[in-house]
């Protein structure tokens, strides 16, 4: 390892905030839907990415594969943070036609209208009328929060403790997607960023408190600010010792806490936070293996591989020509 010595690490009074801030959610796709009973849609399951369902007029079912089925009413939100496939339909037993079957009128890029249902025995039926998007989160603090949350957060009308603000953006978004007014794509995408890290943290905030894990260590009061030295500077030449006085504790008692609540070892997780990071860049832009070895703390090319490879299976070469 390069022997760079860590800066000091300010204190951060929110070190999961920092983590939130690090999602840099993308939009992939908004879709406004109106939809006329009976209907009902397939979505297919979409990995590294997260679903949205805001309900803006009638009502709607979410089904899922294990049987965990919910009510969708007007004005609530069904954020699928792991891109699971499910259904959504307006009855609970009606039979699904794939997403990718039906129809859509593309306005934009990213954006798509689409207008279906209404052909059953009985005529047309009740109007439902959706906001549904996909967005993807392309950082290694949002692949592993995501993999903390459950299958659904479903934010309801009926909720005392709803954040006003999340109350609002949600309202907001149904006006921008009834009017259509010029910027409306781009104000879709701002507000459903804003919507779906509000809805995360009320998640967190309300969610019971558990003893391990990734989430349980950034909120640790000593625990978290380890965990922010290394976000912050994965580059530096950190050791258990260094960390260890980052959390204010002796190294023995950090070493025993960091794996009995992450279930890894400091120095197993060092090394992933890092490898992850340089997949990331591979992945996303032109980069040598020398500027990855250099942004990450590693003295040679050949260090930094053979770390890689142990981690992915594959050397980053290998990894770079996959993903061009």
């Amino acid at each position: 390892m390069a022997c760079q010595r860590p800066r000091d690490i300010p204190a951060r009074a929110d070190t999961l905030g920092e983590t939130l801030y690090s999602l840099r959610l993308n939009g992939a796709v908004y879709a406004n839907s109106e939809l006329t009973a009976p209907w009902g849609i397939e979505m297919p399951p979409m990995g590294g990415m997260m679903m949205f369902h805001i309900l803006t007029e009638g009502g709607c079912w979410l089904r899922f594969n294990n049987n965990e089925n919910l009510y969708l009413q007007p004005g609530e939100l069904a954020l699928i943070p792991k891109g699971e496939g499910h259904c959504i339909a307006h009855q609970e037993d009606q039979p699904c036609v794939p997403f990718f079957d039906i129809p859509v009128t593309k306005l934009s890029e990213r954006l798509e209208y689409m207008r279906y249902g209404g052909e059953g025995e009985n005529g047309a039926g009740e109007e439902t009328r959706l906001i549904c998007g996909v967005l993807s989160f392309d950082h290694i603090a949002g692949q592993k929060l995501v993999s903390q949350l459950p299958q659904i957060i479903h934010i309801q009308c009926d909720q005392a403790d709803r954040p006003h603000p999340l109350q609002s953006m949600i309202e907001l978004m149904e006006q921008e997607a009834a009017s259509m007014a010029p910027g409306g794509e781009t104000v879709m995408a701002h507000l459903a960023d804003i919507i779906v890290i509000h809805a995360i943290r009320y998640w967190i905030e309300h969610a019971p408190d558990k003893s391990r894990g990734w989430l349980c260590a950034l909120k640790d009061p000593k625990l978290g600010k380890a965990l922010a030295a290394i976000h912050a500077q994965p580059e530096a030449h950190w050791t258990v010792e260094r960390l260890a006085e980052q959390a204010g504790m002796s190294r023995s008692g950090f070493s025993a806490r960091f794996t009995e609540v992450i279930g890894t070892s400091v120095k197993h997780y060092l090394t992933d936070w890092r490898m992850n990071l340089a997949r990331m860049k591979i992945l996303q832009s032109p980069v040598t293996l020398t500027e990855l070895a250099q942004d990450l703390g590693y003295q040679s090319e050949a260090a930094f591989s053979r770390a890689y490879k142990r981690v992915f299976g594959v050397p980053p070469l290998r990894q770079k020509h996959d993903a061009t």
